[in-house]
């Protein structure tokens, strides 16, 4: 089963679809126990990092946590990458699951924020979530906060300063962009994870 949490913060529904799309047949939920049975997770949403505290406050990101653990692959989307972080400028008092341990911050002074629209992607060799994207692939992005470039970073987009388009280790991965709305390419990284075994 491919659990969606589904936390109150938007694009559960256009994720569901293009999950289907991908050929899966996803469950969105906001039960602990369903994630504890679950054989992948996807972390969805938009908007304000603070969103997330639904996670600690419904028992869901101890029962993500201890899925990751066992090796179940789990995959951010937008805030849901920035989740993986330990935290975020956006929400100084919510903790992220803390996988990498950097902060997610506001795009310097001097760009448009939010960057929305569509951006080129540099991707790195060697990442299952990426097979079959062709680097340089445009993807489709609105956000305000970035992740800064880590050694897990597998995709790095440039405005204004690069920051972390995707991050993968081992069975953990995120992307800022979104994959339900970035045509092909975003729909092969959604088939990739679909298909993908745990580690």
């Amino acid at each position: 089963m491919i659990a969606v949490i589904d936390y109150k913060a938007g694009n559960l529904t256009s994720v569901l679809k293009a999950l289907r799309a991908a050929g899966a047949d996803p469950t969105p939920t906001d039960n602990p126990a369903d994630v504890l049975r679950s054989d992948k997770i996807i972390l969805p949403g938009v908007g304000h990092f603070a969103a997330t505290q639904f996670l600690e406050d419904r028992g869901l990101k101890a029962a993500a946590k201890q899925r990751i653990n066992t090796g179940v692959p789990f995959l951010g989307v937008c805030v849901g990458l920035q989740w993986l972080f330990a935290g975020s400028t956006e929400a100084p008092g919510c903790a992220g699951l803390a996988a990498f341990p950097e902060i997610c911050e506001r795009f310097a002074p001097g760009k448009k924020v939010p960057h929305v629209g569509w951006n080129s992607l540099a991707i790195r060799t060697g990442s299952r979530l990426f097979a079959g994207v062709s680097d340089g692939s445009f993807v489709y992005f609105t956000h305000s906060w970035r992740a800064p470039v880590v050694s897990a970073t597998v995709a790095i987009t440039e405005y204004g300063e690069p920051f972390t388009a995707a991050v993968e280790r081992d069975n953990v991965m995120g992307v800022q962009f979104h994959p339900e709305k970035s045509g092909e390419a975003g729909l092969q990284v959604l088939r990739n994870f679909v298909e993908m075994r745990g580690c």
